[in-house]
């Protein structure tokens, strides 16, 4: 029987959500957690039914991504977690809050090896900050609690908890805790005295920015700083929303097929003020762009991991401190008093990033993906989302198209195939008055590409470009590299993408010829309902700076 005031287990997990304004979850449905879809059914959050468990692991940690707070996934036990992986090792990697949810057996039937049992600790421990499972639904408000606090304070990142199936019946007299209030680092005052000093005497200074627990603010304030001091700033892989690519002072994404002229001048820089990145092995080119441990230029690290600052690389100074903080610390730094010797040193950046950036070149085929990017240029706004997973096909973006504003890119800096379409569903529901644009190859689409039917359930109007050149194009272009001409696992034959979207209710779009692309994306954004665009492209245009073929040769020539 039920007593007065007590709240189930399931119940008081949807009071938690409630309390920290959590308004939406993805999920698949599992039997495991039941209980918990109940309570749903009488709270206003939405609930947004997924077709794979990895598409709502990566929904929400597209929503973690764009928002700053935790991503809610509910996936169910066994095979239900471990095809949540994939949105986890992503939150991981890209530092992302994002919460998982995973339904267990129940107590009782523990360490029998269950139907569908786990040990999920063992299983999620490498890339969850915590995992943990709830063994009493009295614990219920004091793990929620702890849980949105592990996900959002530090380096974010991604939260397994663990709910028992009779826990979530199991009644109790607790209430749910008061929401979060994220953990905030704060620079010390001699380190923002030693960081001005160091400005003042640098000649060759260059800005890296990265990471997550940046805001609009934020991104304003550091703006100003920029602006006041006329440094150059580059951005870290895949976190190009970071920084206006048409302000002054840009100088291009530190990432896959970094520009040359960007690489010599981190190379030769004599400061680098590295804030929220990690760089990583794709930014730091596979480790070799900084000496390890000493980087030889001086380097002025800022993160919100503590367990970040020396650990790759050793920094003359490391601040502890979140990047928002930072940003607001530095309004009290000065300029130097002399005139800034750099000027003509930020300025050329600049101008290397435009001459790099501009003019997309002719690829061989019938459809141009310059077409593509000067369609872009022309239709879309500037505060457009665009989401894209793995592949080469999303270098042309990388490079080519010029974000202008925060929150309007979500892309895994973990190099995961599948994301586009996913993440661009959890970006319109986020945002569904802003344009939508999911990037995807042919096999990345194929990866995920069921969760246009999710988009098509819910409304969420997206357009999803399929760039289809009949293979996995970023393999064989390292295949072709290292055992030319020897084709082996990467050739394709791939559905009618625009018919697919069709079936799903959708509206699809073939594009086979130039001169349709710009009609073709004029018409998706018009399109109320979900769209894709299938943009057949020649296998050759595997970069744009070269060819297959031509790689081949190039490799064949060097075997001799």
């Amino acid at each position: 029987m039920t007593k007065a005031n007590s709240r189930t287990g399931a119940r008081l997990i949807v009071d938690a959500l409630e309390a920290n304004a959590v308004d939406r979850v993805f999920c698949v449905p599992g039997e495991s957690y039941l209980a918990v879809l109940d309570a749903l059914h009488d709270s206003d959050i939405d609930i947004v039914l997924a077709r794979h468990e990895s598409g709502a692991s990566i929904m929400a940690e597209a929503t973690g991504k764009l928002t700053g707070r935790p991503g809610i996934c509910f996936v169910t036990r066994g095979p239900g977690a471990t095809n949540a992986a994939a949105g986890l090792h992503i939150a991981q990697q890209d530092s992302t809050p994002m919460i998982l949810f995973i339904g267990q057996i129940e107590r009782g039937f523990r360490y029998r090896e269950a139907f569908q049992e786990m040990d999920y600790g063992q299983f999620f421990g490498s890339v969850a900050k915590w995992v943990a499972e709830v063994d009493d639904a009295a614990r219920v408000p004091e793990i929620m609690s702890r849980a949105f606090y592990e996900a959002t304070s530090g380096r974010p990142g991604p939260v397994v908890i663990v709910l028992p199936e009779d826990m979530l019946t199991e009644e109790t007299d607790k209430v749910a805790a008061r929401g979060y209030e994220q953990v905030e680092t704060h620079p010390g005052l001699h380190q923002m005295w030693d960081l001005q000093k160091r400005l003042w005497a640098a000649e060759r200074p260059l800005v890296i920015v990265g990471g997550t627990r940046w805001s609009e603010k934020s991104i304003r304030q550091f703006s100003r700083f920029v602006e006041r001091f006329n440094l150059p700033v580059a951005v870290s892989l895949r976190r190009q929303m970071l920084f206006d690519h048409l302000d002054p002072h840009y100088a291009g994404d530190v990432g896959i097929g970094i520009n040359p002229a960007l690489l010599q001048r981190v190379k030769s820089a004599d400061l680098l003020l590295v804030v929220g990145a990690r760089l990583s092995e794709m930014p730091s080119q596979s480790y070799t762009l900084l000496e390890i441990p000493e980087p030889r230029q001086q380097m002025i690290h800022v993160h919100p991991g503590a367990e970040e600052l020396g650990r790759v690389y050793r920094p003359e100074v490391a601040i502890h401190a979140s990047p928002a903080a930072f940003a607001a610390a530095l309004e009290s730094l000065q300029p130097p008093h002399k005139e800034v010797t750099w000027a003509d040193w930020t300025a050329s950046a600049h101008v290397d990033y435009l001459a790099w950036s501009e003019t997309p070149p002719q690829i061989p085929g019938d459809v141009q993906m310059a077409s593509l990017i000067a369609a872009f240029r022309q239709t879309l706004a500037e505060d457009a989302i665009i989401t894209n997973g793995a592949g080469n096909y999303a270098t042309w973006m990388h490079r080519f198209w010029r974000f202008r504003r925060y929150q309007t890119q979500a892309a895994p800096t973990s190099g995961s195939m599948g994301y586009g379409v996913p993440a661009a569903v959890a970006a319109k529901l986020q945002f569904p008055e802003r344009q939508v644009i999911a990037m995807a190859g042919d096999g990345c689409f194929q990866m995920t590409g069921q969760e246009f039917g999710t988009a098509v359930q819910f409304g969420a109007n997206i357009v999803v470009v399929v760039v289809d050149n009949g293979i996995y194009g970023t393999i064989r272009m390292h295949q072709e590299r290292e055992f030319p001409g020897r084709v082996s696992g990467t050739d394709l034959i791939n559905p009618d993408f625009a018919a697919l979207a069709r079936a799903y209710g959708g509206i699809g779009i073939t594009v086979t010829e130039d001169a349709d692309v710009l009609p073709a994306i004029e018409q998706a954004l018009a399109a109320d309902k979900p769209v894709i665009v299938h943009l057949k492209i020649s296998p050759e245009a595997i970069t744009p700076t070269t060819t297959l073929s031509a790689i081949r040769a190039k490799a064949l020539a060097a075997k001799g």
